[in-house]
């Protein structure tokens, strides 16, 4: 990224100088990275300021195309709040939006899906992975259904990223949203994926300016940021990043096993087909804050996911997965990551159970 800063410093949509020709190569070559990581085209990728523009961009983009001809949104009542919030923006102008239930370990049932759809169905918005207990979702029986029954299918990818295998062809995904600092990349910059093939995806654009990426997005590119989330999506199609997702797995089911032998204590969505990297326990007869205060200069971890940790609200996860009270107020959620050491792991299970154990007194 550091040349991009400062010597190749163009502005890419400048197509009458060197600088801005090094630029443009840049985001081409950063591109074809990116979307080779979810078997796509570059010309279906377009970049924002990370996954919640992405979602805002896909959910109100294809209402506000299509509310002519139906209002109804189907998603569900874990999505990240980036999904939820812009729903429910989207009810106050007239639209219809089902939020499907999920069980106790987190999983939506696929017949609730195909009861919900009515004819005024435009969109199904259903996350990849879930940012706050890892549960994957049924991605590709879930595209499945949204392609039989011609409906736009939306899938916020920003946690599976880097963890899983994405083929948006595959698994028959019309958009995706991607945040490039959840697979190693910078912060500030995502993505989102538009199928340009068929069906051919069509959007309103919420930034207007000057008709850049195909006018789905105006805006100078930040060309550092598309850098780094190019060269972190080329990483992440490397034996090498394949090998680190399995220690990783490695050190949370042994984490998971450690932390288990404290009285009380239960992993959320114990079960459930889940990412590899993600711990989402509770402690029984203590609260998480007073937790991650006793802690909070050893270990980084959270009551829930980052972007609501700051509002000090109980996970609407925890509560729509109809979580016991004293189970959701000592629950946390811990986020391996590839720079985590072998001699780390059991200073992890050791900080917790001290630090658990002194507040059960």
């Amino acid at each position: 990224m550091l040349p991009y800063f400062l010597e190749k410093f163009g502005n890419p949509a400048s197509r009458t100088h060197a600088k801005g020709w090094q630029a443009d190569e840049a985001v081409k070559q950063a591109t074809a990275h990116l979307a080779q990581m979810i078997n796509a085209t570059p010309a279906e990728i377009i970049y924002t300021s990370g996954a919640t523009e992405s979602c805002n961009l896909a959910i109100k983009g294809v209402y506000e195309r299509l509310k002519a001809y139906g209002n109804h949104i189907i998603t569900c009542s874990t999505e990240h709040k980036a999904v939820l919030d812009t729903c429910a923006h989207l009810e106050q102008l007239g639209a219809r939006v089902t939020y499907l239930d999920v069980d106790r370990t987190g999983n939506i049932a696929l017949n609730d899906l195909e009861a919900a759809i009515t004819e005024q169905t435009i969109l199904i918005a259903l996350m990849h992975a879930n940012n706050e207990t890892g549960v994957i979702h049924p991605v590709a029986e879930i595209g499945k259904i949204a392609r039989e029954r011609k409906i736009y299918f939306f899938c916020d990818a920003t946690q599976a990223a880097g963890k899983l295998s994405i083929d948006v062809q595959r698994d028959q995904i019309d958009l995706l949203a991607l945040s490039a600092h959840k697979f190693y990349g910078p912060k500030g910059v995502g993505a989102l994926y538009i199928n340009r093939k068929v069906p051919r995806v069509q959007l309103v654009a919420q930034i207007d300016g000057g008709g850049h990426q195909n006018g789905f997005r105006s805006g100078t590119l930040n060309v550092p940021g598309i850098v780094g989330m190019g060269k972190a999506a080329m990483l992440c199609k490397t034996e090498r990043h394949a090998e680190e997702m399995v220690r990783i797995e490695a050190w949370r089911d042994e984490i998971e096993a450690g932390l288990l032998t404290i009285p009380g204590s239960l992993i959320n969505s114990a079960g459930a087909k889940r990412l590899p990297n993600v711990i989402n326990i509770a402690f029984t007869g203590i609260k998480a804050e007073r937790l991650v205060s006793k802690l909070n200069d050893v270990i980084a971890f959270s009551v829930g996911s980052a972007c609501t940790s700051a509002q000090q609200k109980a996970s609407h996860v925890l509560q729509a997965m109809r979580i016991d009270k004293e189970v959701l107020e000592g629950s946390v959620r811990l986020s391996l990551g590839k720079m985590l050491r072998a001699e780390e792991v059991p200073l992890i299970m050791q900080q917790f159970k001290q630090a658990v154990t002194a507040l059960q007194q």
